[in-house]
């Protein structure tokens, strides 16, 4: 590659020879502007404007041109004068992360060649120092008559330099931002990520100019005279109202589509509204057994405590005994109805709520059936029987 300007980096004391080299180009076609009605190219001239002769690029100079319309000549004399330390040197002033440089500052790349033998050793020692301290470095240097801002950093095996603008040449984005006060809310930013996340990442490589292809065969065609012009079609852009979550939700499918995945994820908004409905029911089924648990314990407790009762008022072993006796029967009668109501039902929520009310109602029976007999037998041993007179 064919170096644009020859100097060094200045590198402490230490100096390395260096050759400036483009490490882009540009691949975009350009057109020569000609006469419509008979296809002639048309060419500028440049002319004095004093005697109206054309100059040749021999005798063109440069000049500053002052408020007033006069022009100063500036020559390279003048400008090789000027007490510019970067004239020919890359004056490396700090190293910093290589994050604290906006991006918006990033201007035209170049590769940086050692220059001879000689310079191998410093070159290698700057790029390794670069490496290890995962910093870049910020450096002034002279190119085209002005001094510019440039940032180093290690690409491969090769320094690199960006150009950067001055701090004072990027614009503040004053009046850029929407005026218009908008709230995001937080369905609308999970769409965006499964949207995102749905496009995955891209390999820069694989990203060709499909524009510059078809310039390029329709100029082929052209020339063979077998080009048919057809128009494009162009969507409408702007002004239309749309349903930003219905847009999300199918630009979902159609990244999904396009990946080759199912249609199955129908859009993250309905994944999450049915995720959201799943979850609630697995939520309410434990409540409701819980609850029909609870039902079936308290009911128990009661029908123990029934059964218990009749033992304290009658103050019998035998009436209380019997109680027990009854209240049991009854129970295990509509337990086992419960469970059978509960093997027919296909809801075991349902089944289990209705299993513990069976439980209940049949131990409540059993205990209001017991206490009548424990009352009855109680009264009937209390009565003092009658004396027979002599």
């Amino acid at each position: 590659m064919r170096s644009i300007w020859n100097g060094a980096i200045s590198f402490g004391l230490v100096s390395i020879p260096i050759k400036l080299v483009n490490a882009t180009e540009s691949h975009s076609i350009s057109f020569r502007q000609i006469h419509v009605s008979d296809g002639g190219r048309v060419r500028y001239r440049k002319v004095c404007e004093l005697d109206g002769e054309e100059v040749p690029s021999a005798e063109i100079g440069k000049g500053y041109e002052e408020a007033d319309g006069s022009i100063v000549p500036i020559t390279d004399e003048d400008l090789a004068q000027l007490p510019l330390a970067t004239a020919k040197t890359i004056e490396i002033m700090s190293f910093v992360p290589a994050e604290e440089i906006d991006p918006l500052q990033m201007d035209a790349a170049y590769y940086l060649a050692a220059n001879g033998a000689t310079a191998a050793k410093p070159y290698t020692l700057l790029r390794e120092a670069l490496k290890r301290s995962r910093k870049v470095a910020i450096a002034k240097y002279a190119l085209r008559g002005r001094e510019r801002l440039g940032m180093l950093r290690v690409v491969d095996d090769v320094i690199a330099m960006h150009g950067l603008l001055w701090p004072d040449e990027i614009r503040a984005p004053e009046g850029v931002a929407p005026e218009v006060s908008v709230s995001v809310r937080e369905a609308e930013l999970d769409l965006a990520d499964a949207l995102m996340a749905t496009l995955g990442e891209v390999e820069m490589t694989s990203l060709h100019d499909d524009y510059r292809d078809a310039v390029e065969a329709m100029i082929v065609a052209k020339s063979g005279g077998a080009f048919e012009p057809t128009e494009a079609a162009v969507e409408p852009a702007g002004g239309q109202v749309i349903d930003l979550m219905a847009a999300l939700e199918k630009s979902v499918r159609a990244a999904k589509a396009s990946r080759g995945e199912g249609a199955g994820a129908a859009g993250a908004g309905g994944g999450e509204a049915g995720g959201g409905e799943a979850a609630a029911a697995a939520e309410v089924t434990p409540i409701r057994r819980k609850r029909g648990a609870g039902a079936g314990a308290g009911a128990g407790a009661g029908a123990g405590a029934g059964a218990a009762a009749p033992k304290a008022v009658g103050g019998k072993k035998s009436t209380a005994t019997s109680a027990k006796k009854t209240a049991a029967a009854a129970t295990k009668k509509k337990a086992t109805t419960g469970k059978s109501g509960a093997a027919k039902s296909t809801s075991g929520a349902g089944a289990g709520a209705g299993a513990g009310a069976a439980k209940s109602t049949s131990k409540s029976t059993a205990k209001t059936a017991a206490a009548k007999k424990a009352g009855a037998a109680a009264k009937k041993t209390a009565t003092p029987r009658k004396r027979t007179s002599a």
